[in-house]
């Protein structure tokens, strides 16, 4: 086997170690699982997940730095592929990444909202940073749309966040359902920010 395809499949393995931790930590809290429930669960012993990470601590902080930087990457990538068409093109493009990233990933957003505090200091930053990127491209587009000031703009951000982000808990419609119930309330709430 090539280095490259061993290197796919050790990506691959990760990943997988990092979904279905996911799915744990949303279910029990991050303190509430083991290495051994992790392994169990994967089916591998417990220590054999040392070979893709050095603990515990860093599986959680791969998980969140790694849905910040997803949301802020494709939330970026949206908005350059419809800013040409006008601020409220991007804007429903922004509203759509999110409304899919939470109905996709439901327990990364549980995980993120319970178990951020468990992050050591430094992930914990770099966790914060990413999520200030995001909403300031939020708070950019938000006030392209609506005439608010950048305080009311964020506020607004932070509101249709929340809003979205409570589909683990609040998503009873399928799937095509809840995107457009989300889709009307989060436009919403950005234009009661006006």
């Amino acid at each position: 086997m090539g280095r490259t395809a061993a290197s796919g499949q050790a990506g691959a393995r990760r990943q997988q170690i990092i979904d279905v931790a996911a799915e744990l930590f949303a279910a029990r809290g991050y303190h509430g699982v083991s290495i051994a429930d992790l392994g169990s669960a994967l089916g591998l012993s417990g220590p054999a997940l040392y070979k893709h990470f050095a603990s515990k601590d860093a599986l959680l902080a791969e998980m969140l730095i790694g849905i910040s930087q997803r949301l802020l990457d494709e939330g970026e990538r949206r908005y350059r592929a419809t800013v040409e068409r006008g601020p409220q093109a991007a804007l429903d493009a922004l509203i759509g990444w999110h409304i899919e990233f939470a109905l996709t990933y439901p327990s990364l957003i549980t995980v993120q909202y319970r178990d951020l505090d468990s992050l050591n200091e430094a992930d914990r930053r770099k966790v914060r940073r990413l999520q200030r990127k995001y909403v300031e491209r939020w708070v950019q587009v938000i006030r392209a749309v609506v005439p608010a000031d950048e305080e009311h703009a964020r506020a607004a951000a932070h509101a249709v966040f929340a809003l979205i982000n409570s589909t683990p808990h609040s998503a009873r419609l399928d799937r095509e359902q809840m995107t457009a119930l989300l889709d009307r309330m989060a436009l919403a709430a950005v234009t009661a920010a006006a």
